[in-house]
C-alpha cells in the first residue's frame, strides 16, 4: 500500500506537471503550501522521534549532515526541489544524469525511515507524499514541456527511477540494523529542514510581505497540525 502511495505520488505529480507546466505560479505556490506542511512534519514529527530516542546526545549533527547533503544534491539538481526550475530551460544548464543522480539520492534516503511502517497515514510518510507532488510536477513541466527536443533526455527513465527511489530505500532499510533508523531520520530531518527554509525563507522582490505566501505556509501549516491531531488523538485520547 505504501509503495502504491509513493509511486502514485510521483506519477500524479509529473502528470499534473506536464499539463499544467506553463503554469509557473501554481507550482510555486503548490511548493510554498507543500514546505509550511513539511516543516511542520519535520518539527512536530521527526526531531521528537529522533530526540526521543536512546542515541539522541549524537543525532544533532546527523541533521546537520543532512542539510549539508542537501546542499551537495542541490549542485547537481541546481535547486529543482525548490522550484528553481526556470534556470533549466536551457539543456546546458543541467544534465540529466545529475539531475537523475541528485534527485534518486534525495528520494532514496527519504525512503530508509519508513522501513517497517505499515501506517499509510503516517505523519512521516504524508510529508514525503506531499512533499513529493510539488517536485514530480516541476519535473513533469521540465521534461515534457520544453522547448529542446524530447528525445534529448530520456524523461520516462528519469521519472520511473525517481518514483522507484523512495520505495527501494524503503526496501533496503528492511535489512539495515533497527538502530540506525535514528541516524537515517535525523538526516532526512536535516533534509527536510533546509527544503522547506529555503522555499518560505526565500526573500520576496524588494523584501516586502508577500501575504499570499504567508497564506499558504500557514494553510501548509495547518493541515500538518490536523494530520498530527488526528494521528495522535485518532479515538480522542492519546495513546
Amino acid at each position: 500500500m505504501i509503495f502504491i502511495l509513493l509511486i502514485l505520488s510521483v506519477v500524479a505529480g509529473v502528470f499534473l506537471g506536464k499539463i499544467f507546466g506553463k503554469k509557473e505560479q501554481f507550482a510555486k505556490n503548490l511548493l510554498v503550501l507543500s514546505a509550511g506542511f513539511l516543516i511542520t512534519i519535520c518539527l512536530n514529527e521527526v526531531f521528537p522521534q529522533v530526540y526521543a530516542s536512546e542515541v539522541s546526545e549524537s543525532l544533532g549533527i546527523f541533521v546537520i549532515g543532512g542539510v549539508l547533503l542537501q546542499m551537495i544534491l542541490e549542485a547537481l539538481t541546481k535547486g529543482f526541489e525548490h522550484g528553481h526550475f526556470h534556470h533549466h530551460n536551457e539543456s546546458s544548464n543541467i544534465l540529466p544524469v545529475a539531475l537523475m543522480v541528485g534527485l534518486f539520492i534525495h528520494a532514496f534516503i527519504e525512503g530508509i525511515p519508513l522501513a517497517n511502517e505499515t501506517d499509510p497515514f503516517s505523519p512521516y510518510l504524508l510529508g514525503i507524499l506531499f512533499h513529493n507532488l510539488p517536485i514530480s510536477f516541476i519535473l513533469g513541466a521540465f521534461l515534457f514541456n520544453r522547448s529542446v527536443s524530447k528525445a534529448s533526455y530520456p524523461s520516462l527513465l528519469i521519472v520511473a527511477l525517481f518514483a522507484l527511489a523512495s520505495p527501494m530505500g524503503m526496501l533496503l532499510g528492511n535489512y539495515f540494523n533497527p538502530e540506525w533508523q535514528p541516524y537515517f531520520l535525523a538526516i532526512v530531518g536535516g533534509i527536510f529542514l533546509h527544503i522547506s527554509s529555503v522555499i518560505i525563507f526565500e526573500s520576496n522582490k524588494n523584501h516586502n510581505i508577500d501575504w499570499k505566501k504567508i497564506g499558504l505556509v500557514v494553510l501548509g501549516v495547518s493541515l500538518a497540525l490536523i494530520m498530527h491531531l488526528f494521528h495522535t488523538h485518532p479515538h480522542g485520547h492519546s495513546h
